[in-house]
C-alpha cells in the first residue's frame, strides 16, 4: 500500500531531511554520519524510515557508496526547499523582532543600473524591509534559489545555461533587453569617433571578460561575423567597475561589457561608449522566482513590481536611440 502524506508528517522529522541532503552531497553513510555527528547505524535506520515513508528506494546501494536515483533527486530538491524556507522563516522572525517588515534575499549580477533603482523604489514602499544581496553568476544563484537560500534572482534570462529540470521549476519574467557595449577612456584616439565597425577595432588592445561568459562570446561573434579572428584580450576581468578603472588609467585600451553594466561607469566620467555597428544583442535581463502554486511573498511581489517600473522607464528613455540604430545581427552560428 502506498504511504500517504499523513504518514510522512507523522514519521519524518527535520533530521530526516538533513540526512537526505547530506547523503546526496556526501555519497556515503560514513561521510554523512560525520557531517551530522551521528552513528552510521542510526543514519541507516533513518534512511530506511525515509524510504518507507515514500514507498520507494531513493538511493541505490553500491560497493563504493550510495548513488541517488531520479526519485531521490526529486525528494532531495523538496528537502532543500523546506530547510531553506525554515531558514528564511527564522530570518523573518529575527527581522520582525527588531521592527523590520521582513527580509528579501536577492541574487543578482554585479553592478547593474536597473537594480539599485528598483531597490530604492522597494525601500520607498517598504522602508522597514531588509534586503540581502548576494552577487554572482546566474547559474550558481539559480541553484541557491532552487535550494531555498534565495527568494529571487535578477540576471540574464539564458535558458541554454540551465538544465530542463531547473527550467521546469522556475518562473521567469523578462524585464530589459541588453546589448554588447564598447568602452574607452575619454583620452583614447577613437573617443570622438561617430561611427565605427568591428573591423576598425580588430587591432586594438582589449579588456574583456573570460571566454565562458556570454559577453565574451558575443564579443568574439562580432568579429567572426566580419570574417575576422577575435582579438585576444590583454586583460580578462568580469567586473565592469574594474574595466572602467583600467580604462581610465590606460587610455590605450578598449573594453567591452554589458550596456547595463557600463551605464554607471560612463556616468562616473572619464569613460565613453563608442558607437559600433552592427549591434550585438545579449540575453535579456529579468527576474527568476521558484514556480509554486502559492503567491510569491509580499516583498518578492513588491520587488518584481519595482523592477517592472524601472525597466519600463529605461525602455522609454532608449526607445528613440534603438529605432535609429542599426538592426541587431544574429550571433555567429559557426
Amino acid at each position: 500500500m502506498k504511504p500517504d502524506s499523513d504518514y510522512l508528517v507523522r514519521r519524518l522529522r527535520l533530521r530526516h531531511l538533513e540526512l537526505l541532503v547530506a547523503l546526496a552531497e556526501a555519497g556515503t553513510l560514513r561521510a554523512a554520519a560525520a557531517r551530522l555527528h551521528l552513528s552510521q547505524p542510526a543514519l541507516s535506520k533513518m534512511l530506511s524510515e525515509i524510504e518507507a515513508g515514500f514507498g520507494a528506494r531513493l538511493f541505490e546501494r553500491r560497493p563504493q557508496g550510495l548513488a541517488i536515483n531520479a526519485l531521490g533527486k526529486a525528494v532531495v530538491y523538496r528537502a532543500r526547499v523546506i530547510l531553506g524556507e525554515l531558514a528564511r522563516g527564522r530570518d523573518d522572525v529575527d527581522a520582525l523582532r527588531t521592527g523590520a517588515e521582513g527580509v528579501l534575499r536577492l541574487g543578482a549580477l554585479s553592478v547593474t543600473a536597473v537594480l539599485p533603482r528598483a531597490i530604492a523604489q522597494l525601500r520607498q514602499r517598504a522602508p522597514g524591509a531588509r534586503i540581502q544581496i548576494q552577487e554572482g553568476r546566474v547559474r550558481e544563484l539559480i541553484r541557491r534559489l532552487l535550494d531555498g537560500e534565495l527568494d529571487c534572482v535578477f540576471g540574464a534570462i539564458a535558458s541554454e545555461s540551465l538544465t530542463s529540470d531547473q527550467l521546469r521549476l522556475l518562473r521567469t519574467e523578462v524585464s530589459l533587453e541588453d546589448e554588447l557595449c564598447v568602452l574607452c577612456s575619454t583620452g583614447h584616439p577613437l573617443a570622438r569617433s561617430r561611427q565605427l565597425r568591428w573591423a576598425d577595432l580588430h587591432t586594438a588592445c582589449w579588456v574583456a571578460p573570460p571566454k565562458d561568459t556570454v559577453v565574451r562570446q558575443a564579443f568574439m561573434t562580432a568579429f567572426l561575423n566580419e570574417g575576422l579572428a577575435p582579438p585576444e584580450p590583454v586583460i580578462e576581468v568580469v567586473s565592469s567597475v574594474t574595466v572602467g578603472g583600467v580604462l581610465r588609467m590606460d587610455p590605450a585600451l578598449l573594453g567591452t561589457a554589458r550596456f547595463e553594466h557600463a551605464r554607471d561607469e560612463v556616468a562616473r566620467g572619464g569613460v565613453r561608449r563608442l558607437s559600433v555597428s552592427p549591434r550585438m544583442p545579449l540575453p535579456s535581463l529579468g527576474l527568476y522566482t521558484r514556480r509554486s502554486v502559492e503567491a510569491p511573498a509580499p516583498l518578492v511581489h513588491a520587488f518584481a513590481e519595482a523592477i517592472r517600473r524601472v525597466a519600463a522607464r529605461t525602455r522609454g528613455r532608449h526607445a528613440d536611440a534603438a529605432r535609429q540604430s542599426t538592426p541587431p545581427v544574429p550571433l555567429h552560428q559557426g
